[in-house]
């Protein structure tokens, strides 16, 4: 099934690195231009990035935004529209996590996980949100987790978040469904990226054990989601939450 975005002008928070990375460039192969916003970009990574996208004769912009910045966002989106002329998907890919006992936990570690995995979500949806419902049609696709719907021993502020998270969206979906605007979720697994290889082998082992297809998701299986969501094959898919697991948390 060939996916076409061509025309369509993507945004990816988080889009540097792992799934977002990986989002970004499934994006940009279907077509789309793509607006990639990490919290910090270097002089060689925006370099790096432009080259790219360049190579790949894709149109890309780089854009540096801490989420949790409810003025930034704002700021930010207003230049994405400036740039691109308008904003047809929005992927909420940002997140950090600072794990801990819940009984250990410092304020800060929970707040600072709210703020940018839930609270981003929801200022990056609200900005780019209101050119989508001026413009009656839109797609908003966010980054949950499974631990946002079982939730897991030692992530009580990232479950919290994620979970958060998979309330905005069916909330979301149903507000603006009637403009045309199709909102969903995906649940990630235990997924390849950089945020998972910090694990000890021992967790990993633990979590294989776990996964019924004896094995860890890639980031190109959760971007592959992505794209089929943000297309028109699924054109009549809104408020879902959409777990990609290895048949994991079955």
């Amino acid at each position: 099934m060939d996916i076409n975005l061509t025309g369509k002008t993507a945004v990816i928070t988080g889009g540097l690195k792992g799934i977002g990375k990986a989002t970004a460039e499934a994006f940009a192969r279907a077509g789309a231009a793509v607006a990639v916003i990490s919290r910090s970009i270097s002089d060689q990574k925006r370099a790096e990035t432009a080259k790219y996208y360049a190579d790949m004769g894709a149109r890309a912009e780089l854009y540096e935004c801490d989420v949790a910045d409810y003025d930034k966002c704002e700021e930010t989106v207003e230049r994405i529209i400036s740039d691109f002329g308008g904003i047809d998907i929005l992927v909420n890919n940002a997140g950090i996590t600072r794990d801990g006992l819940f009984v250990k936990m410092d304020n800060s570690a929970f707040d600072s996980v709210i703020a940018a995995n839930l609270t981003g979500t929801f200022n990056m949806s609200r900005h780019a949100g209101r050119f989508m419902f001026r413009n009656k049609s839109g797609c908003i696709i966010n980054m949950s987790s499974v631990v946002g719907l079982h939730g897991n021993a030692g992530q009580a502020n990232y479950s919290a978040s994620k979970a958060g998270i998979i309330g905005l969206t069916k909330s979301l979906a149903k507000e603006l469904g009637a403009r045309g605007i199709r909102v969903n979720a995906i649940a990630p697994g235990f997924i390849e990226t950089d945020m998972t290889s910090i694990l000890s082998d021992e967790l990993k082992s633990k979590m294989l054990e776990r996964i019924s297809l004896r094995r860890f998701g890639r980031a190109e299986e959760v971007a592959a989601l992505a794209l089929f969501l943000a297309s028109e094959q699924a054109s009549y898919i809104s408020g879902q939450v959409i777990e990609i697991d290895g048949c994991m948390s079955v």
